[in-house]
């Protein structure tokens, strides 16, 4: 069965971590000696755990046996792992499942975007820089912000770099997981970002990588970063235009024939040419504009081919990266990352790997679940909710193999698609208050 494939994947992903476990702790003894909370059952609970109290995550983990080991033994443990070795799971998951990939694609398309994460600490247990002031609530709190690279078509994260607020900055955040993202063999990546991932140094990041990018940029009536360019006498188009970055104002930096110049100053980040220098960089890119009302319209910079990605094609692409932000709130609520069992940000740390493996597994067995299609008047998808339940029970080490038929039960937990659905915004939906560890569900 798929399912157990899947497992297969995540337990030897785990065992390649625990296998070397003295590389994630601050110690070479630590999690070496024989424990109830060994270094596999650890990262596998912190993996499966749910949003209730501690206590009774880990009856529901060993069974609901008396001798299941304490919340302070499990903050023991712990104490002594890294947030890394989750994440080296995570990225190890990531790698062994696309074994499993039913077809290579000529592109993936990769959505970036960021969130932040609310969690109660106390300044004996959390630095300042994650420390937000007085205002939503009476002691203030803490928060930290995650970035992450999206996969449009497998509806999964392909990497992730966590930040703490005070220290966010989603721009270099791009950069470094630009230059660092694994490449698939055939396929090109194209990265597609909102208004806030616009920059040239973006750009030359994923130039420099051989890769395509797509952002939403500000409005050609802007100051912005199109802001000055020859447009045509239109309200939508497709343009290509060249251009040269410079760092110097000197006169003698010459520049060739059909490229405008832009200078970038000394508080914008750009990291192939210094400031003062007289290097220069060249760019080349599409400027799209088209309408999304009667009197609004969107502007959109990309370097993919105009034969192949027409303007509609573009206009459909940035709408997809909307799934982005509906994984946001499927990985708070659903999954769980409203929910923290701690109070250190390594433990968070750890958390927020655990869950994003999680939320990848439940999507990765959601991808091959077979639906088969009646004459109805939806398409019909699998329940998020459900699975994301199934696979949390599916991955504890006591459910007897073949004992849950996982792919049937996926299938006989199905929810209409409905596309059209349009809701607004919520303006309150940039903050929200911490879950107190009291407050959680028997």
């Amino acid at each position: 069965m798929f399912h157990q494939k899947i497992k297969q994947c995540f337990s030897h992903s785990v065992h390649l971590v625990s296998s070397v476990i003295s590389e994630f702790t601050y110690s070479d003894t630590d999690l070496t000696r024989n424990r109830k909370f060994p270094a596999d059952k650890l990262i596998t609970f912190l993996v499966s755990q749910g949003s209730s109290s501690t206590k009774n995550e880990l009856l529901d983990f060993f069974d609901m046996d008396p001798q299941s080991p304490t919340a302070s033994a499990l903050n023991q443990q712990r104490a002594k792992l890294s947030p890394d070795a989750l994440e080296a799971v995570f990225r190890h998951f990531n790698h062994f499942a696309s074994f499993y990939d039913q077809k290579r694609l000529r592109y993936r398309f990769l959505a970036a975007d960021g969130s932040t994460f609310t969690f109660f600490s106390k300044p004996a247990f959390a630095p300042e820089e994650y420390h937000v002031s007085e205002g939503h609530s009476i002691k203030g709190f803490y928060s930290m912000h995650l970035n992450a690279f999206y996969d449009l078509q497998k509806h999964t994260y392909s990497d992730a770099l966590i930040q703490p607020i005070h220290q966010k900055d989603e721009f270099s955040a791009f950069c470094e997981m630009v230059d660092r993202h694994d490449l698939l063999t055939g396929t090109k990546d194209v990265f597609i970002g909102d208004r806030g991932y616009c920059s040239y140094n973006n750009m030359a990041h994923v130039k420099e990588k051989g890769q395509y990018f797509l952002f939403r940029t500000k409005d050609i009536h802007s100051k912005g970063l199109v802001g000055n360019f020859e447009f045509p006498d239109a309200d939508s188009f497709d343009i290509q235009v060249n251009v040269t970055l410079v760092r110097s104002h000197k006169k003698k930096i010459s520049i060739k024939e059909g490229y405008y110049k832009r200078f970038v100053d000394a508080a914008a980040s750009f990291d192939y040419v210094a400031y003062g220098s007289l290097d220069t960089y060249d760019l080349s890119f599409r400027i799209v504009r088209f309408p999304i009302s009667d009197d609004s319209y969107e502007c959109i910079v990309t370097n993919l081919p105009s034969d192949e990605f027409p303007s509609e094609q573009i206009k459909l692409l940035y709408y997809a990266r909307w799934a982005i932000e509906g994984s946001f709130r499927k990985l708070k609520y659903t999954v769980g990352l409203s929910n923290f069992h701690a109070y250190k940000p390594e433990y968070i740390k750890q958390e927020i790997w655990a869950k994003l493996i999680a939320y990848n597994i439940t999507e990765t067995r959601i991808n091959h679940a077979i639906i088969e299609k009646g004459n109805t008047k939806y398409e019909y998808k699998v329940n998020f909710s459900m699975a994301a339940h199934i696979c949390r029970v599916f991955l504890r080490p006591n459910t007897e193999k073949d004992s849950i038929d996982v792919m049937s039960l996926l299938t006989k937990e199905l929810i209409p698609i409905r596309n059209d659905r349009q809701y607004p915004r919520l303006q309150t939906a940039h903050f929200r208050k911490p879950r107190y560890f009291i407050y959680r569900a028997a």
